[in-house]
């Protein structure tokens, strides 16, 4: 597995991982009912409002991405293919997002997920120094901020 810089090209491989991972998969259709389309998307990258990491194979397919909003500090998503979990996909791409974060002065790293423990994504973010702030959205997921203590 190797990381390198999203871009616009990515996009339609970052809709088809989105729907295919093992929690919380969400369908373009979804997606699009929550504004998320892929030319916003294309878009965001284009101008700089967002930027990313995808994840890839020894056959150079994308298995896993994570997208950042640079002005806010905000992980926006951070989804790996079912089936390559387990791997160090995850991390690898949340270390490069925080990483990047950090070194272009972006506001101390946040993001927004769900807060039932059953999830994967529960442990995981905690694993690597998440912690509630104690804010939820009206979905009910909760904000996770990076513990630099």
């Amino acid at each position: 597995m190797r990381l390198r810089a999203a871009c616009s090209a990515d996009v339609d491989a970052m809709f088809h991982i989105r729907a295919r991972t093992r929690d919380n998969a969400i369908s373009p259709q979804r997606l699009a009912e929550l504004g998320i389309t892929p030319a916003r998307l294309r878009a965001a990258f284009d101008d700089g409002a967002v930027c990313g990491w995808l994840a890839v194979d020894g056959d150079d397919q994308a298995i896993g991405f994570c997208n950042v909003d640079p002005a806010s500090g905000e992980v926006l998503v951070l989804a790996v293919l079912a089936g390559k979990e387990g791997q160090g996909v995850g991390c690898a791409l949340l270390d490069a997002a925080v990483t990047h974060l950090q070194s272009v002065g972006s506001p101390p790293p946040w993001l927004m997920a769900g807060a039932d423990p059953a999830l994967r994504s529960h442990g995981f973010y905690r694993a690597q120094g998440w912690r509630p702030s104690g804010r939820r959205d009206a979905h009910g997921d909760e904000e996770l901020r990076l513990d630099t203590d």
